[in-house]
């Protein structure tokens, strides 16, 4: 939708309802759509406005593809914490949890964690749903998905051999519902992250599972989903970029988008273990391969400028931040020699590094295999939200959005002012200091 200005006020339109700009927000960048009166649009047309290019909900959803009913992206209460959780996400069964050396109940430990520091209540966690079959289709294959039916081939995904004698209905409750309430997680905190700028699920990043084959312990695709449901459903999503720091190469999501401009991947990893995969390897866009025993102040230096690189070479609509703690000094399967404040100072960088930008990010927790993982993970984030990158409030009818915008205006540093007074009526409760950034300039002839 093109709004175009001129010196009379006649030439506003009446059912023009909304214009977009960019701010300059807590020393970050953040889109956020405003909803302007009849008198400040007039104001803008006295200040000869050459153009405003921005993209109504209704015209954006236009161009979306006609989507399945979904429970994944219900409405979720103002009250909660974009945390998503439930505690159907720990696989117990047995015993064989046991028999691989991932711990299937951290996610529960680390939400215990969480209470006992007092961050988080039952009340204010949102409750992860399972991806329904319907849900998973977006992105896998049918055939797919009717081979998780075998036992054998969930005892290979999951690497525990006892797996393949038992009746595919067990596997389906104890083995694979958890890891499909997992993938729902991740797909619910996609949308959260849209509406409030993060969102971490305590489960998630099953990075090894493409569209028509797991591994890894990874069964389903919930990355690629959760990139995909946004893609087709939430308006202004047109870009992602997915930063995996789990230890091993995240071969399932390089595979699905290895065609796909729209992503952008950096992985860093450690080069001599699993999964090995050099033709998923061609859809990394910035590749950081580590050696065995690699240690906090080159890892952490590599991070920072590969991090900032890789947003600055593209600017996308949603960071996807796969937080694998298999980094870990001691780690069984990482063979990297990162320390417990090491990874809380990763995580730091990276939500420092999305929230300077104004960009939304979803946390993913991914890999991880001793027990003392848990207890980093909710260090990590009980210091993200001491440093001020999680946990705001969204002020009622503000959001962050990622609108795909132009602002388009000739304005002078004098206009520029007037505008930011006229607009703060509108942003009561931000304690911030709002400024205007114009990031373009043109005239009325760059418009068909």
């Amino acid at each position: 939708m093109v709004y175009s200005c001129s010196n009379s006020e006649n030439n506003v339109s009446d059912s023009t309802e909304r214009l977009a700009y960019t701010f300059v927000v807590n020393k970050g960048t953040q889109s956020l759509e405003h909803p302007l009166n009849k008198r400040n649009i007039k104001w803008l047309a006295a200040k000869k406005c050459c153009a405003v290019a921005t993209m109504s909900k209704k015209e954006d959803l236009e161009g979306k593809k006609s989507s399945h009913q979904t429970e994944l992206y219900a409405e979720v209460p103002a009250t909660c914490l974009p945390i998503v959780y439930s505690p159907e996400y720990n696989i117990t069964f047995m015993g064989l949890e046991k028999l691989h050396p991932f711990d299937a109940g951290k996610w529960g430990k680390v939400i215990r964690f969480l209470k006992e520091e007092q961050f988080i209540t039952d009340e204010i966690i949102v409750l992860a749903r399972e991806a329904s079959e319907a849900d998973l289709l977006v992105v896998h294959t049918a055939r797919y998905l009717n081979r998780l039916k075998w036992s054998l081939v969930v005892a290979t995904i999951t690497e525990i051999p006892p797996v393949l004698f038992l009746p595919n209905f067990l596997v389906q409750r104890k083995v694979l519902k958890p890891l499909r309430t997992q993938t729902g997680g991740t797909i619910m905190a996609g949308k959260l992250a849209m509406d409030r700028g993060w969102a971490i699920n305590v489960g998630g990043g099953f990075h090894h599972c493409s569209s028509d084959k797991g591994g890894g312990f990874c069964a389903y695709a919930d990355i690629t989903l959760a990139i995909k449901f946004l893609f087709e459903r939430v308006e202004g999503v047109a870009r992602a970029t997915i930063i995996d720091l789990d230890a091993h190469q995240g071969n399932g999501h390089e595979r699905d988008f290895l065609e796909d401009r729209r992503v952008y991947i950096m992985d860093v990893y450690n080069r001599h273990i699993y999964p090995g995969d050099g033709y998923a390897k061609r859809a990394i866009k910035r590749k950081v391969e580590l050696d065995w025993g690699t240690e906090d102040i080159e890892y952490l230096q590599k991070v920072e400028l590969h991090s900032e690189g890789a947003l600055n070479e593209v600017r996308p609509d949603i960071i996807i931040y796969n937080a694998g703690t298999d980094i870990l000094d001691g780690d069984p399967l990482g063979g990297l020699a990162i320390s417990p404040q090491g990874i809380i100072k990763r995580d730091e960088i990276i939500f420092r590094a999305a929230r300077r930008r104004g960009i939304p990010i979803l946390m993913v927790t991914s890999g991880g295999y001793q027990k003392k993982t848990a207890r980093i993970i909710a260090d990590s984030i009980l210091n993200l939200h001491k440093q001020g990158l999680i946990g705001e409030e969204v002020v009622d009818g503000i959001k962050p959005m990622t609108l795909a915008l132009r602002v388009l205006i000739d304005l002078d540093a004098r206009d520029v002012d007037m505008l930011s007074k006229e607009l703060k009526g509108v942003i009561l409760g931000w304690p911030l200091q709002i400024d205007v950034k114009v990031i373009g300039t043109a005239g009325p002839s760059n418009w068909a």
